[in-house]
């Protein structure tokens, strides 16, 4: 048996002619009672601990970039950290106030080129897993510009925490993800359209309650709990019941 997490990769393996029975899609999950929604209070005191203005326009990338586990100075391309530049450089044209908050390893190559920007950023490469949902919190948005990838988690955290949650059409933020209903989507490469998707989330162009209430839905959804019987089925005749 096979297990993917999304659809892409689930196509691409059926398509080789291996019987539909034994691939089994189970997407990339979190513990959802790690992540509560964010309010204004905490969303103050975490920004204060950090050094970051409440006035901030604070966007989220979360995601390993760089290649190896140095500096990160050479980009991994299919992570899209050019795409990701690109759309600050244009969002800091018209907002002077935005800011970046990174964590993880090897983003070298992303801390340069918002340097070159003029683009003020925060940067903790966490350790401690535990600690992540508070850094969601922080934040006004979070921005996936990856070419491809298989999960990330970050989609399903983003939505658990409360943020929009900004994306191109990569890994299994194709199946989570409903154009503005729960997110916005928008093809990979697409720099126009991932700029327009961010000045609807800083500008509110958008029913927020509604989005992040079907954003929270999406993440519980797809909860480790909710996935049991997935598994089950995946281990149906490899192990004993």
């Amino acid at each position: 048996k096979i297990q993917v997490s999304q659809s892409h990769i689930e196509n691409v393996i059926l398509n080789t002619g291996i019987a539909e029975d034994k691939v089994h899609r189970i997407p990339i999950s979190i513990e959802i009672e790690k992540f509560d929604l964010v309010d204004i209070q905490t969303k103050s005191e975490i920004r204060k601990n950090l050094g970051i203005s409440e006035s901030t326009i604070l966007i989220g990338s979360f995601q390993k970039d760089g290649n190896g586990m140095g500096a990160g100075n050479e980009p991994k391309l299919i992570k899209g950290p050019d795409i990701f530049l690109k759309v600050i450089k244009i969002l800091k044209e018209k907002y002077q106030n935005l800011e970046v908050l990174l964590t993880g390893p090897a983003r070298g190559y992303i801390k340069n080129g918002l340097e070159d920007l003029g683009v003020t950023y925060y940067h903790q490469n966490i350790s401690d897993y535990s600690k992540i949902p508070d850094f969601y919190k922080a934040l006004d948005l979070y921005l996936v510009t990856s070419r491809e990838e298989g999960g990330p988690r970050a989609i399903l955290e983003a939505m658990a925490s409360g943020i929009p949650l900004v994306s191109t059409r990569v890994g299994q933020a194709m199946d989570l993800i409903s154009h503005k209903h729960n997110g916005w989507m928008v093809e990979v490469g697409d720099i126009d359209g991932l700029v327009e998707s961010c000045k609807d989330v800083i500008e509110k162009k958008y029913d927020s309650h509604h989005i992040l209430y079907e954003a929270r839905k999406t993440a519980e959804e797809n909860s480790y709990d909710k996935q049991l019987q997935l598994w089950r089925n995946f281990m149906k005749g490899l192990v004993d019941d």
